[in-house]
């Protein structure tokens, strides 16, 4: 079992930039696709985005298009969100999430794919 912790959030304004982080450890040689999601108050965790083992695919939320970059370095076994044009709309907790797979090029955008969750951090975007 794989485990997640997430950091990087914070308070910015309208239009900044931030950069989530995700380290991972535990059983971290198996073939696992990682996710972000992240849940506003009163509503739903939703996808943001989600990147494969192999790092050969990736995909986003129509949300964060153009915006978001997801992207893993192996060496580290971490993850990354970089987060840029921020909008009040994007403050959210921020969770990362990892799915183990035989599939090195798989990238899975729903929540119930993933069995392995971090704790969220914080994101809080000001107008």
């Amino acid at each position: 079992q794989v485990q997640l912790v997430e950091s990087g959030g914070g308070l910015v304004q309208a239009g900044d930039s931030l950069r989530l982080s995700c380290a991972a450890s535990g059983r971290t040689f198996n073939w696992y696709a990682m996710g972000w999601f992240r849940q506003a108050p009163g509503k739903e965790r939703e996808f943001v985005a989600s990147i494969s083992w192999d790092g050969s695919n990736t995909v986003y939320a129509d949300s964060g298009e153009g915006r978001f970059t997801i992207s893993r370095d192996h060496a580290k076994d971490t993850m990354y969100l970089q987060m840029n044009s921020l909008k009040p709309e994007d403050t959210a907790v921020y969770y990362c999430a990892a799915h183990t797979t035989t599939n090195s090029g798989f990238a899975p955008s729903t929540r119930a794919a993933y069995n392995t969750w971090g704790q969220g951090t914080q994101v809080t975007v000001s107008s």
